[in-house]
This record gives C-alpha cells, structure tokens and sequence, in this order.
C-alpha cells in the first residue's frame, strides 16, 4: 500500500513523495519510493481538475519540484542507510 509521504508545491505544480512497500523474494518487507506529478488547476466552471500537460511557464515549476522530491528521497535514503550502519 502507498502512504502519501511528503508533497511539494510550486503555485499549480505539485509532485508527491509516496512510500510503498512489497516483500522481496524471501519475504521480507522493502520500502521504496515512487513520485506522481500533477498541475492543479480550475476549469471555466470554477471546478478543480488535474493534467499532467505543463504550459511553458510552468517548466521551471516542475523542474523545481521534481529537484525538491529528488533531494527529499536521496536525503532519505542516505539517513536509513547511516542508521543501519551505526547500529
């Protein structure tokens, strides 16, 4: 089951962290990541949608969230990592 994890907004951009999780060959549970990415806007009856179409201004919005998502999750992974190590 994926679990909502961390979101990051840039005006109607928004990508969103999720953590998931299977069993492995041996059984035993993994976490990983995956990312969605959506621009929210309001249609012409003032009702909300979502398109994964970006307009050229919204480019750098996408670029900068997908950065922050990038970051969050390598970040992530270093500090498990360190955990597993240090004990």
């Amino acid at each position: 089951m994926a679990i909502a994890e961390k979101r990051f907004n840039a005006g109607a951009v928004c990508v969103t962290v999720w953590r998931n999780q299977r069993l492995d060959k041996n059984g035993n549970p993994v976490t990983y990541r995956t990312f969605s990415f959506q621009k929210r806007y309001k249609d012409k009856s003032g009702n909300w949608k979502t398109s994964s179409v970006l307009r050229l201004a919204d480019l750098p919005k996408a670029l900068l969230t997908i950065q922050k998502a990038y970051e969050y999750a390598l970040l992530k992974e270093h500090i498990n990592e360190e955990s597993v190590g240090g004990e």
